[in-house]
């Protein structure tokens, strides 16, 4: 039986502050929950209405209908819901090719980026502290398992680029074509905002590159921030493969 006082902490889970202090956040969806169990994150609890029943290799507890809408984050509940532990923090990993996120606030972009992180095999992202929690369910549900196999951390994003060891390259629409350059192996790509892009600050930072525009009389303003960071990604390991 699950109790009103763990409903009660389940459904405060939908708030940073709440998920920071009891460090566990909420996975939904059957796949999700399945897929990220397979990693090393610690799954504390799964909960299903009755009736669902592809979670059954896994422990589980039953609960209302009405309980689980109290709980979930979706206006339509899968049915399927669990809850994770953060995992303990580790020395940031710089070795290889490394995304840098600078004040990106759509966690749909966060989650979407982790999961293009986990397909082209980088195992770090460095966000700033404006940047959106990771553990927001919307950032979770975007990412799906990748959650578990990229690692995320929050730094004072301006000083940590200073004091890295690696190159540093930022996007921006005035920037060297990606498709004109000769890319390192190791380095550090700087994704920006959806709106402002990249800090004046950080910019100065690093090499400008961007993804070129074609048509004769091209009219979109700019692409989405993950998006982006797909085209990039994808050219970046394309011209490095040996």
């Amino acid at each position: 039986m699950v109790t009103k006082s763990r409903l009660k902490l389940l459904k405060s889970l939908s708030r940073k502050k709440n998920r920071d202090d009891h460090q566990l956040f909420l996975v939904e969806g059957y796949k999700s929950i399945l897929e990220l169990s397979q990693t090393d994150l610690v799954r504390q609890q799964v909960l299903v209405t009755e009736g669902h029943h592809a979670l059954d290799s896994l422990p589980t507890d039953i609960i209302s209908k009405k309980d689980m809408s109290g709980v979930s984050t979706l206006k339509t509940p899968p049915g399927y819901l669990a809850v994770f532990e953060m995992p303990v923090k580790k020395e940031i990993n710089v070795d290889g090719l490394v995304v840098a996120l600078d004040d990106v606030k759509d966690p749909g972009n966060l989650g979407t980026i982790i999961r293009l992180c986990d397909w082209f095999d980088i195992k770090q992202i460095i966000c700033s502290e404006e940047t959106v929690d990771v553990f927001n369910p919307k950032c979770v549900q975007a990412s799906m398992a990748s959650l578990g196999r990229v690692q995320v951390d929050y730094v004072n994003l301006e000083e940590f680029l200073k004091d890295a060891q690696l190159d540093i390259y930022t996007t921006a629409m005035d920037g060297t074509s990606i498709y004109n350059m000769s890319l390192p192996e190791n380095g550090i790509l700087v994704m920006g905002n959806e709106s402002a892009g990249i800090s004046e600050e950080i910019m100065s930072l690093g090499s400008k590159i961007s993804i070129p525009q074609y048509g004769s009389q091209p009219s979109t303003e700019s692409l989405n921030v993950a998006m982006a960071t797909a085209v990039v990604l994808g050219e970046w390991r394309r011209s490095t493969e040996k």
